[in-house]
């Protein structure tokens, strides 16, 4: 066994006397397996396990589940591996009654499915296998959050932990019997003091708040102020948040900075621009000057935001007085660096171009774009996939109130099994963990629909056209630009003053964000992004019909209209065309 490796605990043994497992080579025990009775363990197994002191040997990963254990959770009697079936007449022959074992008398999760568990007969006192699994400490000496030791309480906690407020029934609790204090165990060392990108100063750990405290600023709802909560001790700042909701994973990176320094403010270093002259700027990463214009909508209908993609429009923005490069005025401003609450760590502004079309999706609402994005500004980010969050996810405010819904939404942290929560707006699926969530009711946006814009303009219509979220009109509905129904209970832009109505497909596109002029990476082949207009418009080798967006692409010298139809065609017979 390697010395860092631990000796797993025999689980006869009483557990404030308990002793170790040894390795012996060898698969099978030479006495039998006293967990499984087996002759033939696993076959990739080159030991077992021994205890000299019960006398009992062992498979090699049979020793997690004896036949019989001394637990914490039931230190009374021994408990004895048992499955609910007929032939042990552990099943009432009283079907009023049916099975006599119907929960864990732990964590209260159901038992009647057929599992093994682990029973007591003296006290009826029942286990499931994973509740089985957790042997925490008896006592805790000199804990980090309590100034007395602290004692395993036996049975699960029904009440409020005095750290962070919840009730929780999947892990064990520990009491001081002189303050009369309860906690969780995972509660017991929640960091002091920590920092998180929702807020600009550190929070600190407190046992109770003032009476005015506000509600949660992370999830929105009511904080108590007879529990431990994270608070910011800045004068005049109230920001404050419930402990688990402070040290979520989402949330908080892990750092605990009791005894660290502040951080240096770096105000200059994320900066994204100079000043150089009246109106005139210099750009951070654009080698010409940059000039404050006022929109004409004449003259710049055709211009589109280099960092966002949008088209410039009614705002003022920025343009190059040498080469077509322009920015909005809000993109123009956003800094090099900055915390936001979609991600635990600060993100940095990434400005180059994508060479590789699979990499141009959004981490928030999967969309493409070949804009400047945000990304993790650290190289050792634990997040399985890389995050990027483009200019318009990042506009998204904390908390707000979106015109289609009554109450505030904020940036939730629930992580959403796919098709268990759906977006009101598109009514698709939200995306696992980024979506935003109503304070008060179950509704929830994906940040597609959030970043939709309330009104725009259309190179065809003289005023801004408006987003109708839904009506519940009986009349027929038409879009302008593909002369198809529209239904009215879905999202539409309208004008009324000229009594149009427009799918959202029909004035975004495909291809909204992403601009012509590109090249990417698609394996070993490039892939051309062309501009489109009325003079062009091909037809595209999948779906065979013209390109309706703004751009169209190019790959093995076939045309295509969108992503979606080059992602669904044979590529590799386009590639083996073009070797031969």
């Amino acid at each position: 066994m390697a010395a860092n490796e631990e000796e797993p605990i025999c689980r006869l043994s009483h557990p404030t006397h308990s002793h170790t497992l040894s390795r012996r080579a060898g698969r099978i025990p030479p006495s039998g397996c006293f967990a499984c009775d087996k002759e033939e363990p696993s076959p990739c197994s080159t030991f077992h396990y021994s205890c000299t002191t019960c006398d009992v040997e062992f498979h090699d990963i049979c020793h997690v589940y004896p036949r019989k254990l001394t637990h914490p959770y039931h230190l009374q009697h021994p408990l004895t591996l048992t499955t609910q079936n007929t032939e042990i007449e552990i099943i009432s022959k009283n079907p009023e009654y049916g099975y006599i074992f119907k929960n864990c008398n732990w964590c209260g999760d159901d038992l009647r499915d057929g599992s093994q568990f682990y029973h007591c007969s003296i006290c009826n006192f029942c286990l499931d296998l994973s509740c089985s699994q957790n042997f925490p400490t008896l006592t805790i000496t000199n804990p980090k959050s309590h100034h007395h030791s602290l004692f395993l309480f036996p049975w699960p906690l029904l009440i409020p932990c005095e750290a962070c407020e919840l009730v929780s029934l999947l892990e064990p609790s520990y009491t001081c019997f002189q303050c009369n204090y309860l906690v969780h165990e995972s509660c017991i060392n929640l960091p002091r003091v920590i920092k998180i990108t929702r807020h600009p100063h550190r929070l600190s750990h407190t046992p109770f708040l003032p009476p005015t405290t506000p509600s949660c600023r992370v999830c929105y709802k009511t904080v108590d102020i007879k529990y431990g909560q994270y608070s910011c001790d800045h004068e005049g700042c109230s920001y404050v948040a419930h402990s688990k909701c402070a040290t979520h994973m989402h949330v908080w990176d892990g750092r605990e900075l009791e005894w660290e320094p502040e951080e240096l403010d770096e105000t200059e270093d994320i900066v994204p621009f100079k000043k150089v002259g009246d109106n005139m700027i210099k750009y951070f990463c654009h080698e010409h000057h940059l000039k404050l214009e006022k929109y004409d909508s004449v003259r710049d209908a055709k211009k589109q935001c280099q960092a966002c993609i949008l088209r410039i429009d009614s705002y003022d923005f920025y343009n190059c007085v040498q080469c077509d490069f322009f920015l909005h005025e809000v993109c123009a401003g956003l800094p090099r660096k900055l915390a936001h609450a979609l991600h635990k760590h600060p993100l940095v502004l990434d400005p180059s171009p994508i060479l590789d079309y699979s990499s141009t999706s959004c981490s928030t609402c999967a969309r493409e774009s070949t804009g400047f994005r945000y990304k993790c500004s650290k190289t050792d980010c634990d997040d399985e996939i890389t995050i990027q969050i483009d200019f318009r996810c990042i506009l998204v405010p904390d908390c707000f109130t979106h015109k289609s819904h009554e109450h505030p939404l904020f940036i939730s942290t629930s992580y959403s099994r796919k098709g268990n929560i759906s977006c009101d707006g598109c009514k698709d699926s939200v995306r696992d963990e980024y979506y935003l969530q109503c304070t008060i009711c179950s509704f929830a946006m994906c940040y597609r629909c959030a970043t939709i814009p309330y009104e725009l303009y259309y190179k065809y219509d003289a005023h801004l056209l408006s987003l109708c979220y839904g009506e519940d009109a009986e009349k027929a509905y038409w879009c302008e630009v593909c002369e198809k129904e529209l239904n009215p209970r879905e999202w539409f832009y309208s004008c009324n003053k000229c009594c149009i109505t427009i799918h959202l497909e029909c004035i975004f596109g495909s291809s909204v964000y992403i601009k012509s002029g590109y090249t990417f990476y698609f394996g070993s082949a490039s892939m051309k992004i062309l501009g489109n207009n009325s003079h062009t418009r091909p037809i595209c080798y999948k779906c065979d019909h013209r390109c309706p967006d703004s751009v169209y692409y190019k790959l093995f010298e076939k045309v295509f209209c969108s992503w979606l139809c080059v992602w669904t065609s044979d590529i590799e017979s386009f590639d083996n065309v073009e070797k031969e």
